[in-house]
């Protein structure tokens, strides 16, 4: 799951959907990276995400005191959003094991099971088929 290594970084793994997030916190001003470039310009400026990505630090009271630096791949950004979400709630019970039942209470911790249902041959997508004819 979460672990914690001699380089003095947290690290969590996230996944949502096709996306998954491989997400390092480390102790610093609250500085976000993503896929090497700043989270405002990596979203794009939408404050409806970056709101998301602060919501495990603002439950934990730990805003702007750890640097989160994510390597995402897959899926759109609503999908690396959570990913990257739930990665930095498992890095937090890394950090800090005893913010596990406040993170849990608040959802964070719960991975989303729900994927994309794959297509099955004979039909046009995953459940839909062909109009049917009686006559």
């Amino acid at each position: 799951m979460a672990q914690t290594t001699k380089n003095n970084y947290y690290y969590g793994l996230g996944r949502r959907k096709s996306a998954t997030a491989r997400v390092r916190l480390t102790t610093g001003k609250g500085e976000v990276t993503i896929n090497g470039k700043p989270a405002q310009e990596y979203f794009s400026g939408s404050k409806y995400l970056l709101s998301k990505l602060n919501e495990p630090f603002v439950v934990v009271d730990l805003v702007n005191k750890l640097n989160i630096s994510a390597k995402v791949s897959g899926g759109g950004h609503d999908g690396q959003i959570e990913a990257i979400r739930l990665g930095i709630a498992k890095g937090l019970v890394a950090f800090k094991p005893e913010l596990k039942s406040t993170l849990k209470r608040a959802d964070l911790l719960g991975r989303d099971p729900r994927e994309k249902e794959r297509k099955k041959f004979g039909l046009r997508g995953a459940r839909k088929q062909r109009q049917f004819t009686k006559r």
